[in-house]
């Protein structure tokens, strides 16, 4: 499918950048995948495709527990989103699929 890869990302926190790879497995209008950074690894919760946007939730336990909640939309080889990181606001990210 369109969406499915991993890409290698960059978020734009409270704490500086992040990086990582997300990887995105989809069947039909569900996706799995994990977010793989600094802060250690981060599993998609509740993963849904809508044609090229993905919707999903990560629970966070380091530095705190939060829950965040995700957007992002595929283009080509490109990803950008948003994480609602709980008080801490929206942080944007962008990442390239691995060829």
């Amino acid at each position: 499918m369109a969406v499915d890869g991993a890409y290698d990302c960059v978020a734009k926190t409270p704490m500086g950048d992040q990086k990582g790879v997300f990887t995105v497995v989809s069947n039909g209008d569900r996706f799995n995948g994990t977010f793989a950074g600094m802060m250690g690894s981060l599993d998609v919760v509740d993963g849904k495709v809508d044609g090229d946007k993905l919707t999903w939730k990560m629970e966070m336990t380091m530095p705190m527990p939060m829950t965040l909640e995700c957007e992002a939309e595929v283009a080509g080889d490109a990803i950008t989103g948003t994480m609602q990181l709980g008080a801490f606001g929206a942080s944007a990210f962008n990442g390239t699929r691995r060829a």
